[in-house]
């Protein structure tokens, strides 16, 4: 998809206040409008305008485009990273307020479409604050122990010129064993303060895992791939392979393949019912970086002349 410069789209600088915004947005909104407007792309443009006010009217999502960095340059081709908003705070919900259904798909794959709201109402004067959410990673390994972490969160806010800014808050979290990658730890009273006598909300935080060198996570399975030699595979073996909690022996069965997944039921995240380990088979040639090593596998070629590893392609 390609990236969408909501500035270059109102017209404003990226330090704009948020009445400058305002007032930007209503003077090309009377511009464009499709009822009033003769200029050809009057609709499109009109269109653009509204998805570019979506965001940057609010703190919290013009926070968070402008994390993304200054570099990007509008067209250019475009793929959120996976942690961008991680640790980012959002009041409501996950999704974007609003009419979002004519938003285009780079608005989509930031905010998400349609809406979620908060509990906390506003006419009252006494009234429940917002909950929050935000978007943390974890290890993998605190999956399956359970763990105590600092997590640092940033909440946007405006400041005395109507520029949006960020303040930092700390918490101690307990990521309880058996978390899911998508899941929601909620912290009562964490959200957006109370009107009046009114409660504060809740913050809910979803799980993600960090990006692991070892292994892959699936709902609750995990997999591991596993360098084997090629006797070990051809002969069978009993081995040692690393797991998350902890080095496991694993028994390769004779005439294994490249690929064939080995199955350690019970050993993936914990829970009531938990996952699975499937270890994945993967074959280590060692290096023919001596004569004796070229030899040996000039020997092999001879002894196994009639094998053809490409039979089930054709050729």
């Amino acid at each position: 998809m390609e990236f969408k410069d909501y500035y270059q789209i109102m017209g404003v600088k990226r330090d704009a206040a948020q009445d400058e915004i305002k007032r930007a947005y209503r003077q090309l909104a009377r511009k464009y409008h499709p009822d009033v407007s003769k200029e050809a792309d009057a609709e499109a443009r009109f269109k653009e305008l509204g998805e570019a006010y979506e965001v940057l009217k609010d703190p919290e999502k013009r926070a968070a485009y402008d994390q993304l960095g200054a570099n990007w340059k509008a067209g250019q081709d475009f793929r959120p990273p996976p942690d961008w908003k991680e640790g980012f705070e959002f009041s409501g919900g996950n999704s974007a307020g609003g009419d979002t259904a004519d938003f285009s798909d780079f608005f989509e794959a930031l905010y998400g479409r349609g809406s979620r709201p908060g509990h906390g109402g506003r006419a009252s004067f006494h009234a429940q604050g917002e909950d929050r959410h935000a978007r943390v990673l974890i290890d993998l390994e605190d999956a399956y122990n359970g763990t105590t972490r600092s997590i640092t969160l940033r909440v946007p806010e405006i400041d005395e010129q109507g520029r949006v800014s960020t303040r930092e808050h700390t918490l101690n979290v307990t990521i309880p064993r058996g978390v899911r990658a998508g899941q929601h730890i909620r912290l009562a009273g964490q959200g957006g303060p109370g009107i009046g006598q009114g409660k504060p909300g809740d913050l809910y935080l979803e799980v993600g895992f960090r990006p692991h060198a070892r292994y892959r996570v699936e709902e609750r399975d995990v997999y591991l791939d596993l360098p084997v030699a090629p006797w070990e595979a051809a002969l069978g073996a009993t081995v040692k392979a690393p797991s998350p909690n902890g080095i496991v022996e694993l028994k390769i069965p004779a005439d294994s393949a490249a690929g064939r997944k080995l199955r350690l039921k019970g050993r993936g995240i914990p829970g009531n019912a938990p996952g699975d380990l499937y270890v994945v088979l993967q074959i280590a040639l060692p290096s023919a970086d001596t004569d004796a090593a070229k030899a040996f596998y000039g020997n092999m070629a001879e002894q196994f002349k009639s094998f053809d590893p490409r039979a089930k392609l054709g050729v």
